[in-house]
């Protein structure tokens, strides 16, 4: 009985240690992200490279196992909370300069990367893949650099918007491209593929819509404080849980959730709060093992084609936002730094990297070490940017 509990015991000590070493790493990097330039997003992913096999190899096997369902918990929330700023009122303040924005920073990201990658010799079906990727951000690291910093404001509820659709715009675009990759190469499919990015989209909306309409009523009747929480919590994690098993977009079904909650609850506060009092740890967790799994290997393998795709994408993004915010009757203020406030990319990116390597084995060498290399800059630098144009746009306070 003795040696049974020991065996627990030396079984369940490594988790509770690299748990509370994560938590103290976290609130470390909340402190120096006060008094250094770099956002505490950025700290935790370079802490997570340092203590990660790229550097120290300090984490522990199981870590490993954990990273996947974090990743689902952490963007579950995010996409709760964004979907949360989507009100009926923000929308019509915002929802023809969102919309235009973000589909025009998504086609010139695209283009841009597409046209630049066919001149630098990448070939025709390689450049189609990667403009697919190109668009794809990263909510997550924008969303906690606008709660990090306090942000509120024009500028901050455009680039709220534009995080919680940009997604969608971006996997659309890269299912018409990978289709036109695939019938380029005589695989054909391309219609099985379309039905499928129309159902992971469609599907997704559905199920926030579904889910979102219960919690909306059971909201108002939910007193605050733990009740509300554990509301909340059951239905962002039924939500994400539910889409993962119908094969659609659980981001999207999260931020649909969020935005009918916003929209149909009596107390629609009440959720919001309570999952903001909750999500650092579980970010925190989030972003030191995706700094961990950052290869930096992948740097040194990127070459011209991964340089290309890095420069273009930004460029992209920042032409887009200049032409999107004109077209849209945007202000200087928001058209001019949007761009720099978007160029996180990370867990999306990767997905699709991986579903275009799979189905074209003959490109991997190419598309995966581009992709995986440049995520690492964007998701240590592209942080820091974001709250670089918070503060042009004058909305962090002090």
């Amino acid at each position: 009985m003795m040696d049974h509990a020991a065996h627990n015991a030396a079984q369940v000590a490594p988790m509770l240690i690299t748990i509370g070493a994560i938590f103290i790493a976290g609130l470390l990097a909340d402190l120096l992200g006060r008094h250094t330039p770099l956002p505490r997003v950025t700290l935790l992913l370079l802490a997570g490279v340092l203590v990660g096999p790229s550097v120290l190899d300090l984490l522990p096997p199981f870590t490993e196992r954990w990273f996947p369902v974090l990743t689902n918990i952490a963007l579950a929330m995010v996409g709760f909370l964004i979907g949360g700023q989507l009100t009926p009122a923000t929308l019509r303040k915002l929802g023809r300069r969102v919309l235009v924005l973000s589909a025009s920073k998504v086609l010139l990201a695209s283009l841009f990367v597409g046209i630049g990658l066919l001149l630098a010799g990448a070939g025709l079906q390689a450049a189609l893949l990667l403009a697919g990727i190109a668009p794809a951000t990263a909510p997550a690291a924008t969303f906690d650099v606008v709660h990090e910093s306090g942000a509120d404001g024009e500028f901050t509820q455009t680039l709220l918007g534009l995080v919680a659709i940009d997604d969608a715009w971006g996997i659309m675009l890269f299912t018409v491209l990978f289709s036109i990759a695939q019938a380029l190469a005589g695989d054909g499919g391309e219609a099985g593929e379309l039905l499928g990015a129309l159902w992971e989209l469609t599907g997704a909306i559905a199920l926030g819509a579904v889910l979102g309409l219960p919690m909306a009523w059971l909201t108002g009747r939910v007193r605050e404080g733990e009740p509300t929480q554990a509301e909340a919590l059951g239905f962002v994690m039924l939500c994400s849980g539910i889409a993962l098993w119908l094969e659609v977009s659980y981001l999207l079904a999260c931020v649909t959730l969020g935005a009918v909650v916003a929209s149909r609850a009596k107390h629609h506060s009440r959720p919001f709060h309570a999952i903001e009092g909750i999500e650092w740890p579980y970010l925190i967790l989030f972003f030191l093992l995706a700094g961990a799994a950052l290869e930096l290997e992948s740097l040194l393998t990127v070459g011209l084609i991964g340089a290309v795709y890095i420069v273009l994408r930004s460029a992209g993004l920042y032409a887009g936002a200049q032409l999107g915010g004109r077209l849209g009757g945007a202000p200087p203020r928001i058209y001019h730094w949007i761009g720099f406030a978007v160029l996180p990319q990370a867990g999306v990116a990767l997905g699709l990297a991986l579903v275009a390597a799979q189905s074209f084995p003959a490109l991997e060498g190419l598309i995966l070490p581009t992709v995986f290399g440049s995520t690492v800059i964007f998701e240590l630098l592209g942080p820091v940017a974001t709250r670089f144009a918070l503060r042009r746009a004058g909305e962090v306070p002090g």
